[in-house]
C-alpha cells in the first residue's frame, strides 16, 4: 500500500506540487501566527514566582511616594525591594522605540538573575550616576558600544538626558528579554527637582522579592494594608498577574490572531478536500478494478487517506522548515515591540499534528464514498 500511495502522489505532479505549495504556505502562516501569540505571552511565561509588583491601586500611570520603600521592606517575608518608573524617551527618532526604565540601582537589577552582567559592569553602574545598561539585542540593533553616550528626549518627563553605556546584559535563557534599557533613578530625580518638582521623589512601581513564593498572597495583603485609606493606595500582585494585566488589554488582538489561524487551516482543508475529491472521482474505475481483484473497502479507504495524509504531512513538514526563516523576518520587523520571537518545538509539533489532521479530514468524504461505491458503478467511469 505504501508503494502505491507514493506512486499515486506523483501521478499528477503539477496538481501535487500546487497542493504541497498551498499546504506549506498555510502551515507557514499558521506557525508564524502561533509564534506571534506565544511571543505576546512571553512576559507572563518568564515571570518569577518570588517577585511581586506593588503599584498604585487606581492605575499604573499614577505614581507612588518613595517613602513607601522603607515600609514595604519591613513586611515579614520580604527579602528585597527595588523601585522604578517608565521613562518613555525618544532616541533620535520616534520610530526608535525601546523600553526605558529608571531604577534605583543594583538593588533592582539583582532581583533579575536572568540578566547576566559582569562584576565590572555592575560596579560601573553603581559608581556613575549617569550610567546606563542595555540588553544585547538592543545594543546590536543600534550598534552601541561601551562608553557611548545615549541621548534621550523626554516625552512623559520634560527635558533631555544623556546617559553613558557602561554595561550590556545577556539573557540566561533564550526567551529572556534583551531589549530593555536601564539607568539610574537618582540621576533623573535630580533633574526633575529642578525642572518639575511635582514629578520628583515618586516611583512608578515597587518590585518586591519574597523569601517564600507560597506566602506571596499573604505578603501582598500585608503590603496593601499598610497604605489602606492613604492618598496613594496600592495593589500588590505577582509578577505573572502584573504581566497578564498588560496582555488582557490586547485580548481582542490575540483573539483576532487566533481566529485568523483557524481560518487559514479551514481554507487549506477545503483546498485539500477538493483535490482528493477530484482524485477519487478520476480513479473510480481503478478502485473498482481493485475491488474485483479482492481488495476490500478498508484497503481502498486506506489508499485514499494515505495519499491525502502524505500530501498534507509533506506540506506541513515543508511549512515547519520555512517557519524558521519566516520567524527571523518577523522578528526583525517586530523586535521593537516583541523582544522574543522564537519558533518553539511545541509550535513545530503543532504544525505537524494539524497537518496530519487536515490530511485525514480532507480524505474522509471521498474515501467513504469510493469504499462504498459498487463495482459496476465504478467501472462506468472507465470510458
Amino acid at each position: 500500500m505504501i508503494r502505491l500511495i507514493i506512486r499515486n502522489v506523483f501521478r499528477s505532479r503539477l496538481r501535487s506540487a500546487l497542493t504541497l505549495l498551498g499546504v506549506s504556505i498555510a502551515m507557514l502562516a499558521f506557525g508564524i501566527l502561533q509564534t506571534l501569540i506565544g511571543a505576546w505571552y512571553i512576559g507572563v511565561e518568564t515571570s518569577s514566582v518570588n517577585r511581586l509588583v506593588t503599584r498604585n491601586k487606581i492605575s499604573l500611570i499614577y505614581s507612588l511616594p518613595l517613602s513607601y520603600r522603607n515600609k514595604i521592606s519591613q513586611v515579614h517575608g520580604v527579602s528585597g525591594v527595588g523601585y522604578g518608573l517608565w521613562y518613555g524617551g525618544v532616541y533620535k527618532d520616534k520610530k526608535n522605540f525601546f523600553p526605558q526604565f529608571a531604577i534605583n540601582g543594583l538593588d533592582y537589577l539583582d532581583m533579575y538573575p536572568e540578566f547576566l552582567l559582569t562584576v565590572d559592569e555592575k560596579k560601573a553602574f553603581e559608581k556613575d550616576r549617569n550610567a546606563a545598561i542595555a540588553g544585547k539585542a538592543l545594543v546590536d540593533r543600534f550598534g552601541w558600544k561601551i562608553g557611548d553616550v545615549i541621548p534621550l528626549q523626554g516625552t512623559i518627563y520634560p527635558g533631555k538626558i544623556e546617559l553613558t553605556l557602561v554595561g550590556v546584559y545577556k539573557g540566561a535563557q533564550k526567551n529572556t528579554d534583551e531589549t530593555a534599557f536601564f539607568f539610574r533613578y537618582d540621576f533623573l530625580n535630580e533633574a526633575l527637582k529642578k525642572s518639575s518638582p511635582d514629578l520628583a521623589n515618586k516611583a512608578g512601581w515597587y518590585m518586591v522579592k519574597v523569601k517564600d513564593p507560597d506566602k506571596a498572597p499573604e505578603i501582598s495583603q500585608d503590603i496593601d494594608s499598610l497604605f489602606k485609606n492613604s492618598l496613594a493606595e496600592t495593589l500588590t500582585e505577582t509578577e505573572k498577574a502584573f504581566q497578564m494585566g498588560f496582555v488582557s488589554m490586547t485580548e481582542a488582538i490575540i483573539g483576532a490572531v487566533q481566529i485568523i489561524s483557524i481560518v487559514v487551516i479551514g481554507i487549506i482543508l477545503i483546498v485539500l478536500a477538493n483535490t482528493m475529491a477530484m482524485t477519487a472521482r478520476e480513479r473510480s474505475g481503478e478502485f473498482a478494478v481493485l475491488k474485483t481483484l479482492g481488495f476490500g473497502p478498508i484497503f481502498i479507504f486506506g489508499l485514499i487517506c494515505g495519499e491525502s495524509v502524505a500530501l498534507a504531512f509533506t506540506g506541513g513538514l515543508l511549512g515547519a522548515v520555512l517557519t524558521f526563516p519566516g520567524g527571523i523576518i518577523f522578528q526583525n520587523q517586530l523586535k521593537a515591540f516583541l523582544p522574543v520571537f522564537e519558533v518553539t518545538h511545541s509550535t513545530l509539533g503543532l504544525i505537524l499534528l494539524v497537518s496530519l489532521a487536515v490530511g485525514l479530514l480532507a480524505a474522509l468524504p471521498p474515501a467513504i464514498r469510493v469504499s462504498r461505491l459498487p463495482i459496476a458503478d465504478g467501472l462506468r467511469h472507465l470510458g
